[in-house]
């Protein structure tokens, strides 16, 4: 009955007169009574008629909404069945100034993805920011609650203009959207406005450079300029000026069937709280990102051929590409097509190069139709491989992978660093076209990984025992990683006099099993659920076997999941690894300063040997209070945590008093530091030794350490820890010896370190140390007892003798810890 009232009341209302509506009384003059004033004139309407919004003089582009330009103004007609349908907005820079954003913002780079509707209200039209994190069927009360307390924002509202003449479309103008400083699509992130000062936007020198419609998407270029007064370069102007790429485009209306993650296989994801589910709670749903696969022909797929895609995955490369990269590029990108035969699909992943202007005139890299290879002139040494995808499903709509310049910079400097020593071909500045055009191709099918929803592996560079890698014939099988997705660039375990080693990083078992375990078609399943059985028995049947192990990027913890390093043992690998370092240390100016009659590439070199240095021992670093993680369900053998072996952690200890705490001899080379810098000679080596020292005494290691305890006594606890430390770093204190330079340095890095254990607190949000208390731990007693220990030996040594600096330095070590354990 209300419905049926309000439809009646409705029809009264349209039969009154117009004037009506603004009396609340009947007009009747009586005899005697002043007559009543004539009702105010109803405001003319703002929405026009179609012809005076769109005149003839107007220049018109159809496609997902026709779009108008009429002078200096930019309309959208926007068919009414798309109001209220899903949209992706992608925000992303096509031009900008150098260095804005430190190096890694470049034309390319992404900076806002949000999904969106546009909506009716009243006379406005409005840009809704709509968000899939909650979720509920449209059918269940709940879904009621779920949209009143997830209530999208605004991003802008348009007067309505004008309808069409059959009033299908709505006609608004977008011109002061794309020509204002709207943050929510701006390239100019709050953290840059902060850092170059950034006051406004510069009307006067902002403008829209074009707006073009397509069938499905929407790409609109702008030219906005900033005033600042500390801008990224050319300071004297106090002026930004950036190009955006704004692309609209229309989520499927069918969206692809999502296919539920599994941590147990690496995949990045989205994720929604379902609060339709049946569970007592919201339930969390996380679906892997991947582009719809889907085979031309099912019966033949189901029958075990390969089959096309319905659409292939295209990769274009970038016109700005230099011709003789062109082909290793090519190569990188359809390295995947094997994978993805072992998924049933062939040519499933192509490259092509741009078209050219004849071909295709409104060709762009910004555009969201076109995945590609951007090519960025930069100093910056890096690749990435971002996407964008469908939020509802995981559905990978576009990608673009970015390849720095000056990248293979890095990766000539480490060949040389890391395998120059068993690799006579890696001697040289001039690494050959064909080798460089390898490394290009696996970075290049690396990022392609990332494009296509893989995360890092980084367990996939345990999966091989150490010895493995000096075999020629096991590395040109299996490179030296069971999957692209880890960091694992080089063979840096391969010893002198080792034969047909395979140096570089290729694809691997794992990149197999686990693209066949996302994209393969699996018959007979409507939903995501009727995936599970089949999805977990593939899991199951790789169990237990590391080279199908996903090691996460995040467990730091994880001695088998490091980056950057290879082979099942810290220690062994870093013991070849220093190897071939100090070989390499020996014949660094023969290679670098002799063929160049400059120090450049010998400074350059030598830095980057330093951190090479580092990254060995921090590997060896991570088996101190570690814990392997093996992601794994209940219904598995095992549990899903367990601590490295008490031997295995002591063996790291020793490895460390040995390999890096020592005093060094053959990486502080003074024949090449006397000819790059003039002072700060024990300072280089002084930083990378605390580095590593401060990694070792980090609080979360000790925390875990003090955990050991309840764990029973084949465990390594925090006490034996200490203990062991002390009497490495200060062996020279019972021994009546000398103390040299570097030693003294560590040394006193060690009270500083020990200082900061008895005074930090843990700091919000500082997931190191967030599992306990320390200042309610036994950390402060074991620091305190420590030091107590400490003081009674160097108050001994210092009375045994020594020259002058170590007696010095034992005074002053004294001096300082009795600062700590008495500040007052």
């Amino acid at each position: 009955m209300k419905k049926i009232y309000i439809f009646a009341a409705t029809i009264v209302f349209t039969l009154l007169p117009a004037g009506q509506f603004a009396q609340s009384k009947k007009d009747k003059s009586k005899k005697g009574e002043t007559a009543a004033a004539p009702p105010e004139k109803k405001a003319e309407s703002s929405i026009k008629d179609y012809n005076k919004v769109i005149t003839k003089d107007a220049v018109s582009d159809p496609g997902l909404f026709t779009v108008h330009k009429v002078d200096k103004k930019y309309y959208f007609e926007i068919p009414n069945k798309y109001l209220n349908k899903d949209m992706l907005l992608v925000s992303r820079i096509a031009k900008l100034p150098a260095n804005l954003g430190g190096g890694y913002v470049n034309a390319g780079s992404e900076t806002n993805e949000q999904l969106i509707v546009w909506q009716r209200f009243q006379d406005k039209i409005l840009i809704k920011s709509k968000s899939f994190n909650a979720v509920a069927n449209d059918t269940l009360p709940i879904s009621i609650s779920v949209k009143n307390n997830n209530y999208e924002p605004t991003l802008f509202a348009f007067d309505i203009a004008a309808f069409s003449k059959d009033s299908a479309n709505t006609v608004i103008d977008v011109t002061k959207f794309y020509s204002t400083d709207v943050k929510a699509i701006s390239g100019i992130s709050a953290e840059m406005r902060e850092t170059y000062k950034v006051k406004g936007l510069d009307d006067s020198r902002s403008f829209i450079n074009s707006v073009k419609s397509f069938p499905m998407n929407i790409e609109v270029i702008q030219d906005m300029t900033y005033n600042a007064l500390k801008p990224s370069m050319l300071e004297d102007t106090e002026t930004i000026s950036i190009q955006m790429n704004q692309s609209m485009i229309l989520l499927p209306e069918v969206p692809m069937k999502p296919r539920i993650a599994d941590p147990r296989v690496g995949w990045f994801t989205v994720s929604q709280y379902d609060y339709g589910s049946n569970e007592l709670k919201s339930d969390l749903k996380t679906y892997i990102r991947r582009w719809r696969l889907e085979p031309k022909d099912p019966e033949a797929y189901n029958r075990g051929e390969l089959t096309e895609p319905i659409k292939p995955i295209v990769y274009y490369l970038d016109p700005a590409t230099p011709a003789k990269l062109r082909k290793y590029i090519k190569q990188g990108v359809e390295e995947w097509q094997k994978v993805f035969e072992t998924a049933g699909f062939k040519n499933a992943i192509i490259a092509k190069d741009a078209p050219t202007k004849e071909e295709d005139p409104d060709f762009s890299p910004e555009d969201i139709r076109y995945s590609v290879i951007r090519y960025v002139a930069s100093t910056t040494r890096n690749a990435v491989g971002p996407s964008v995808s469908d939020p509802r499903t995981g559905e990978i709509i576009e990608s673009d992978v970015i390849w720095y310049h000056n990248h293979l910079r890095s990766y000539r400097n480490r060949y040389l660093l890391e395998t120059g020593a068993a690799n006579p071909s890696a001697r040289t500045l001039q690494t050959s076209d064909e080798e460089m055009g390898e490394m290009m191709r696996m970075v290049i099918a690396h990022e392609v990984g990332h494009a296509l929803g893989f995360p890092h592996n980084m367990g996939a560079s345990c999966a091989f025992d150490v010895e493995s890698y000096r075999n020629g014939a096991f590395t040109q099988e299996n490179g030296i990683a069971a999957s692209i997705m880890d960091y694992a660039r080089y063979n840096y375990i391969a010893q002198p006099g080792d034969q047909n080693i395979r140096f570089i990083r290729k694809m691997g078992a794992y990149d197999h099993y686990a693209l066949n375990w996302g994209y393969r078609v699996i018959p007979n399943a409507k939903t995501p659920e009727d995936e599970r059985k089949t999805l977990d028995k593939w899991i199951l049947e790789k169990a237990g076997n590391p080279v199908y192990k996903f090691g996460k990027q995040s467990s730091a913890f994880d001695p088998s999941s490091q980056t950057e390093d290879i082979g099942n043992n810290s220690m062994k690998a870093g013991t070849y690894g220093m190897k071939n370092l100090e070989f390499v240390a020996s014949h660094l100016s023969e290679w670098t300063s002799s063929v160049t009659n400059n120090y450049q590439d010998l400074d350059e070199l030598y830095k980057e040997m330093l951190d090479v240095w580092s990254r060995y021992v921090g590997h060896v670093v991570t088996n101190v209070g570690g814990v392997y993680e093996n992601t794994k369900n209940p219904d598995q053998k095992g549990t899903v945590y367990e601590v490295v072996p008490k031997a295995k952690q002591l063996e790291a200890m020793n490895w460390l008093q040995t390999n890096a705490f020592a005093s060094p001899t053959w990486i502080v080379n003074i024949n090449v530091l006397k000819n790059t810098d003039y002072a700060g000679y024990t300072e280089r080596f002084r930083n990378i030794q605390v580095r590593q020292l401060n990694n070792l005494m980090s609080l979360g290691r000790i925390g875990r350490l003090m955990d050991n305890e309840i764990l029973g006594a084949e465990t390594y606890k925090a006490l034996d820890f200490f203990k062991d430390l002390r009497k490495g770093i200060w062996k020279e204190a019972n021994a009546a010896g000398n103390v040299t330079v570097y030693r003294r340095n560590l040394q006193r890095a060690y009270i500083d370190r020990m200082a900061f254990l008895m005074t930090e607190e843990i700091k919000p949000n500082d997931r190191s140390t967030a599992y306990y208390n320390v200042s309610q731990s036994d950390l402060r007693a074991l620091v305190r007892g420590e030091l107590t220990s400490l003081k009674k030996t160097l108050t001994a040594a210092k009375a045994l003798g020594g020259n002058t600096e170590t007696k010095y330095h034992y005074e002053d070590c004294i001096k300082r810890i009795d600062l700590i354990l008495n500040p007052k």
